[in-house]
Formats: C-alpha cells, sequence, structure tokens
C-alpha cells in the first residue's frame, strides 16, 4: 500500500487509502487483548466506542499518530501487513491534513 504525493493520485482517493490503513491498524490493535488494553488505557475510549468512533477521521488519526508513536508495535503491524512502515507515517500526514498557514 503506497501513498503517492502530489498530482499522483486524487485526493479523495489518498484519503480513503489513508483510511483504510488506519482501520486495518485498529484491527490488528484490538486482535491481541493486551495491544488493546494498551491503547484503550492510552486514549481513554472504552470497548463499546471504538465502533463508532472507526468511522471518525480523528478517530482514525488518533490510532495511526498511536500506532507511530510505538515503534515496536508499529514494526509488528506493518511486518504483518507486508509494508514499509514509513506507510503509516504518509497515512497519518494524509488523515492531518496540511498544515496551518500563518
Amino acid at each position: 500500500m503506497t501513498f503517492p504525493r502530489k498530482g499522483k493520485v486524487d485526493p479523495k482517493q489518498q484519503q480513503e487509502a489513508a483510511s483504510a490503513l488506519a482501520v486495518t491498524a485498529l484491527g490488528f490493535i484490538a486482535g491481541e487483548p493486551e495491544r488493546l488494553g494498551r491503547f484503550l488505557a492510552t486514549t481513554g475510549i472504552g470497548p463499546e466506542s471504538i465502533r463508532a468512533a472507526a468511522s471518525e477521521p480523528d478517530f482514525l488519526l488518533g490510532v495511526l499518530d498511536y500506532l507511530v508513536a510505538d515503534e515496536e508495535l508499529l514494526l509488528a503491524f506493518a511486518n504483518e501487513n507486508s509494508f514499509d512502515p514509513a506507510h503509516v507515517a504518509s497515512a497519518r500526514d494524509i488523515l492531518a491534513g496540511p498544515p496551518p498557514r500563518d
């Protein structure tokens, strides 16, 4: 999974790909009770709220922020899904949008 920049892919397609990666990351986190427990404790979200939150772009951005902040978890996720860990950071940047202008 790649996230080409500027002119190579429609921005909507980039958003969709980044969101799909974040949903995959959430599934990875939720797939192991210990991972899920740490995620819930860190984010403060309740397990009953995850499904609804997963449709929110800000929550998906938070999932990728969480993953990028933990190198061991990031590498495990990338290895399990056979892609470059840098794709997670790219997806995170796409979901975050452009930096604010001064």
